[in-house]
């Protein structure tokens, strides 16, 4: 994310809200306590600031900007669901430019007309023009030895000494594909297409619908290059993710293969089914690889990949960042206001949690800094403000297309049941950063930036895109139409910034930009039809839910605490299901192993889909992998292992809030389903009990002072009842959040009659302030 200047190009101070006049702002090293007299002029020019957009729209992009933000994007993918690709120049750069935009040409084409053989021929050749891709643009990255020394040198403790200021570090990737490389592209080409190439291969081949014909009986040459698309996904989804997909694949191929074998008394165990069976469940079914995954990829999450590197090359980006800046910088928790802020703006287009919080990062770590907070702390609020843009309307993360399709609702039905969960998280993270700038004694920070007003007036036409979806979702239009609608609007008025304008080439880039946005996300969603064939396959799904069921009624009988223990149970599941995978894989899985155990138990589709959805999500701040906060340790060079933890306890909340949904049916309300009483008494019962579990998590009240381990523990029961929405519940913990904030008001009374100064004494009683 490119920093803030002031009008005349130079870098505005940033200094603490207390310092005298006259005393210079800290240098680049952020180094408050000791401020300097003079700032080094080459100092200056090397450290992130924040740049206004209130700068004249002439004025030009410097080089070193330029670095800056590149790096950023490099640093933001190595700690991304997806690894980094190459940047690939010559032909083998024009070859992936060129194929890209065949893709996006396609991808569009399809919205407004549909190809006439219907939606599996497109993905059909839609996947045929993406997954070759995949090994142009990712390397083997077969070095074990030296990933994992790279690995560790990556999350070692930082030099505290260390400026972290400066950009993020670099990593470079071969630019040349191998010519391996070439082989695995040639294959992809063959195995994608076979299916509607019309030329006779021995007994298979003969083009689409001869194919669609001998579904259940496939030719041998049907076979071979099934199992070729196979492992070439496979190896895909390896380079792309990582290695634990591709073995979670490989584990639900065994089992449909070597499920016959398990005795069959076992609640898993199978009739069984040969290699052919599993190809024919993969290669030519509609719940295979080209199953809803892959459609969901194919026809909207590209498209909004694209809308979303339009808007970041108009000036979107660096405009909410900005934003959020002018809006809280005359608060006492201006920096931390900021990073939340920032989050939830750049989430709105970005849908991606790591990279939006080394985005916000890249920016906001320097102010975080001067303001006091260590590198763990600050860290932590990153991450959990970073992953929140997975849950941020107007553009979810990819599991929620994934939702509306399983469901057949409409993408906006989608966005209303997100609305007030993703409300309820950011008034999480909100509170527990006043509440660690009044308990850790925060120095308030000015940002010298230009009023809000100013920004809204100049460069406020940014959220009309944004705007437009949600009216043209509302007036009835399809997602994906709305979608391009509102990209063609953004491109129109990106011509309002001299500075960001999108000409030919620039558009060109941001298509490219959607297009490799997309590469992963396909290799995954792909690979999640392995998954989910072998569960309708083998009756899995059903199987698994009867498990997880007869497992909480071993404990009690009870209907209403089966339900509560197995939605615990299934948390727990969901959570460490997400270590391991990408959120997408993460939700199918969890959709079709842990949805059947809630719906049989009674609970509303809509709900549970929301429940896997988040907790598939909030995988990305738990320890021991959490993604999002081993990205915000790259930035502000924090300790690894600290850092998740902070990050857990700025989440905290979130994570018991989903639970809400499935153990009573008030919990519908949280999704805007149920009428409007419902549905305000569930919000403002919810936010009462993240208030109350911030207040327990943090150790303070705001206002009031610190909270001891009694008040914190009264307040975390208080704050899990509530989650009950029940009236007795609600009674019972509203009573126990009083009691809570009237022990720490006695606490506090107690500590201020104990340090009062005796009468003609000469001390001043000094508020802490933050």
């Amino acid at each position: 994310m490119s920093p803030i200047s002031s009008p005349d190009g130079s870098s505005p101070p940033v200094r603490p809200a207390n310092s005298p006049a006259g005393v210079p702002a800290a240098g680049a090293g952020g180094r408050p306590p000791r401020p300097r007299p003079t700032v080094d002029p080459a100092e200056a020019d090397s450290r992130p600031h924040l740049t206004s957009l209130a700068a004249d729209p002439t004025e030009r992009v410097d080089d070193d900007r330029s670095v800056a933000e590149r790096a950023t994007r490099d640093l933001a993918a190595q700690f991304e669901d997806e690894k980094p690709g190459r940047v690939l120049t010559g032909p083998a750069g024009l070859l992936l430019t060129a194929a890209a935009l065949a893709v996006a040409a396609l991808a569009l084409w399809q919205v407004f007309r549909p190809l006439s053989q219907g939606s599996k021929y497109y993905l059909i050749i839609f996947l045929a023009g993406v997954l070759p891709l995949v090994f142009l643009a990712y390397p083997a990255d077969l070095r074990l030895r030296a990933r994992l020394r790279a690995r560790r040198r990556r999350t070692k403790d930082a030099d505290p000494t260390e400026d972290a200021d400066g950009p993020p570090p670099v990593r470079s990737t071969s630019a040349r594909p191998t010519a391996t490389d070439w082989v695995l592209v040639a294959l992809a080409v063959a195995a994608c297409l076979y299916p509607v190439l019309p030329i006779p291969v021995g007994t298979g081949g003969g083009g689409y619908n001869a194919f669609l014909d001998r579904q259940g009986l496939l030719a041998p040459m049907d076979l071979v290059l099934g199992t070729v698309l196979l492992l070439l996904l496979l190896e895909a989804c390896r380079r792309a993710t990582g290695w634990i997909l591709p073995a979670v694949c490989l584990l639900f191929l065994g089992y449909g293969y070597y499920g016959g074998l398990l005795p069959q008394s076992w609640p898993v165990a199978h009739a069984g089914l040969d290699f052919s069976q599993l190809v024919d469940a993969f290669y030519n079914s509609d719940s295979g690889f080209y199953g809803t995954p892959l459609d969901v990829a194919a026809s909207y999450i590209v498209l909004f990949t694209i809308y979303g590197a339009v808007l970041e090359l108009s000036g979107a980006g660096r405009f909410f960042v900005d934003l959020s800046a002018a809006a809280f910088r005359r608060s006492r928790t201006a920096a931390g206001r900021t990073a939340v802020a920032s989050g939830f703006l750049l989430g709105t287009v970005s849908g991606s949690g790591a990279a939006t919080t080394v985005s916000i990062g890249a920016v906001t770590w320097p102010l975080l800094r001067r303001a006091g907070y260590p590198p763990e702390r600050a860290g932590g609020m990153l991450a959990a403000a970073g992953v929140g843009a997975i849950l941020s309307p107007p553009t979810l993360g990819a599991a929620a297309f994934i939702i509306a399709e399983y469901l057949g609702v409409s993408y906006l039905q989608v966005l209303g049941w997100a609305t007030v969960p993703t409300v309820l998280y950011y008034l999480g993270i909100l509170l527990s950063v006043e509440i660690d700038a009044r308990r850790s004694g925060v120095r308030p920070v000015v940002i010298d930036v230009g009023s809000p007003w100013h920004l809204l007036a100049r460069f406020g036409y940014h959220f009309a895109s944004l705007i437009a979806i949600v009216m043209l979702l509302a007036v009835g239009v399809s997602a994906t139409r709305a979608v391009v609608f509102a990209t063609l609007l953004a491109v129109a008025l990106s011509f309002l910034d001299r500075a960001h304008r999108l000409t030919p080439a620039r558009l060109v880039a941001a298509l490219v930009t959607g297009v490799r946005g997309v590469l992963a996300v396909t290799a995954v969603c792909a690979a999640a039809g392995i998954i989910t064939a072998t569960t309708t396959k083998t009756g899995l799904g059903p199987q698994a839910a009867a498990l997880l069921i007869s497992g909480a009624k071993a404990a009690t009988s009870d209907p209403t605490l089966v339900l509560v223990l197995t939605a615990l149970l299934a948390a727990v599941a969901l959570s460490l299901l997400g270590l391991a995978v990408p959120v997408t894989a993460s939700f199918v899985i969890g959709w079709v192993i842990v949805g059947p155990a809630l719906i049989d138990l009674g609970v509303s589709a809509p709900a549970v889909a929301m429940f896997v959805f988040y907790f598939a999500v909030l995988s990305e701040v738990s320890p021991p992998t959490a993604l999002a906060a081993v990205a915000a340790a790259a930035v502000t060079g924090g300790r690894l292992v600290p850092t998740m933890w902070q990050t857990l306890r700025y989440a905290l909340p979130a994570y018991l809030t989903p639970i809400a949904f499935v153990i009573t049916p008030a919990g519908l309300g949280l999704l805007g389903i149920g009428g409007a009483q419902r549905i305000v008494v569930a919000a403002v019962v919810i936010a009462l009990s993240v208030t109350v579990l911030a207040v327990a998590a943090g150790g303070w009240l705001p206002g009031v002072g610190p909270a001891g381990a009694p008040e914190r523990v009264l307040g975390a029961v208080a704050g899990v009842t509530l989650l009950w929405l029940e009236p007795v519940a609600i009674t019972v913990g509203v009573a126990l959040a009083a009691v809570a904030a009237a022990g720490v008001f006695v606490r506090r009374q107690s500590a201020g009659r104990a340090g009062r100064p005796r009468a003609g004494s000469s001390a001043n009683l000094r508020e802490e302030k933050p």
